[in-house]
């Protein structure tokens, strides 16, 4: 297997809402919108909007269930003041903040925001890997 991720695909509630949330509020640009799926190019990889029931339909597992889902994404960003105004615009528009920006342990910097279906984002600087 190649050391790769194509596509990230997230289950969302309500595809309009999520659609307005990653456009309007974190400012991605979708790359295409079809009547079930939104997707944004970011870079080598996109992402994927995609009706949660439907998802879990099409991996053949129930839809019901949540809480921690056992994944986050993450953003890394040039500098500490940038982790905390990313933070900003993720509580926005249905989003929320997870954990306020704060010193990490392993010597950067980092807090959480999660969309409007919980998915959690961390938001991070960190001195020893490259930024973006």
């Amino acid at each position: 297997m190649d050391a790769r991720v194509s596509f990230i695909t997230l289950g969302v509630s309500d595809l309009q809402r999520s659609l307005v949330y990653y456009r309007d509020i974190l400012g991605l640009k979708p790359r295409s919108i079809l009547d079930n799926v939104v997707f944004f190019e970011l870079g080598a990889t996109w992402l994927a909007l995609y009706p949660h029931e439907l998802l879990a339909e099409d991996a053949g597992v129930p839809s019901e269930g949540g809480g921690f889902r056992g994944v986050t994404l993450a953003h890394n960003v040039r500098s500490p003041e940038e982790v905390d105004a990313l933070l900003a615009i993720g509580a926005q528009g249905g989003g929320h903040l997870v954990k306020a920006g704060h010193k990490a342990f392993w010597g950067g910097y980092t807090g959480y925001f999660a969309d409007p279906d919980g998915h959690l984002w961390e938001v991070a600087w960190n001195p020893d890997f490259p930024h973006v």
